[in-house]
């Protein structure tokens, strides 16, 4: 079934995709309200590769349907909405708005609940974490390179602890995929991935600067990480054709 959004949130859709606009200072009511529900639900940071992907029919479509939240992490994103629809769509750097979000949930003295990385990394994540955000409960963690045989066992601990907050990273078979395929078995909780996340809070990996950030390059250094990123200049251009397209005829 899919989730209910926030009454608090805004809702566009961009080329059959949705996207929320969500002001910086509403970011803590919308996740207390998210909560207090009792829905639970998929928070989504949505790049523009996810979108053209989200278009097509299928498991990702899906999730982002149905998502509780669907926050836009590409320039693209924001000038595409603009646009087609007029709006003025909030854009956030994935780190900001997992801080964010762990700053809302830490002034309630919510929960959490991390899930991927490798070993080190994952505990190195937990320590910084805990010392960041000191009234914020860790109910558990679990590496990311589980085996399908610890799944079930896997799930079990999760309800157990029933973490207001479940932080998916890098390393968990499926990606945000497997957060889909077991949106049933989960609690009632918010539920996020982000794949470099603990990488970053374990110090292991940069994030872009500010200014990079904010001109839309951050690809840039993806692509110099993974040539084959390059290619995607392809998916670019022919999500400027659907722009066009839609903006002509109104579809």
């Amino acid at each position: 079934m899919d989730n209910k959004k926030s009454p608090l949130i805004e809702r566009i859709n961009l080329l059959k995709v949705p996207l929320d606009i969500v002001p910086e200072d509403r970011i803590a009511d919308v996740i207390y309200d998210l909560i207090k529900s009792g829905q639970g639900g998929n928070i989504v940071l949505l790049s523009l590769w996810d979108l053209l992907r989200a278009r097509r029919s299928g498991e990702y479509r899906s999730f982002v349907l149905g998502a509780a939240l669907v926050i836009p992490i590409s320039k693209s994103l924001i000038g595409g909405a603009r646009f087609l629809t007029g709006r003025k769509v909030v854009r956030y750097m994935p780190f900001d708005f997992v801080i964010l979000l762990l700053t809302a949930l830490e002034a309630r003295q919510y929960s959490l609940y991390l899930l991927g990385g490798k070993p080190r990394v994952l505990k190195t994540s937990e320590k910084h974490i805990r010392q960041t955000f000191p009234q914020l409960r860790v109910v558990g963690r679990y590496r990311g390179s589980f085996k399908r045989n610890e799944e079930g066992m896997l799930l079990q601990a999760i309800r157990k602890a029933s973490p207001s907050l479940l932080l998916v990273g890098k390393g968990v078979h499926g990606g945000e995929r497997w957060i889909a395929r077991n949106n049933a078995m989960l609690t009632s909780g918010l539920r996020l991935w982000c794949s470099d996340l603990f990488e970053v809070f374990a110090e292991r990996k940069k994030r872009p600067s500010r200014t990079v950030f904010d001109r839309g390059l951050e690809s840039i250094g993806y692509c110099f990480q993974n040539p084959l990123r390059f290619f995607r200049i392809f998916p670019y251009f022919y999500y400027k054709l659907l722009l066009l397209v839609y903006r002509l005829f109104r579809r």
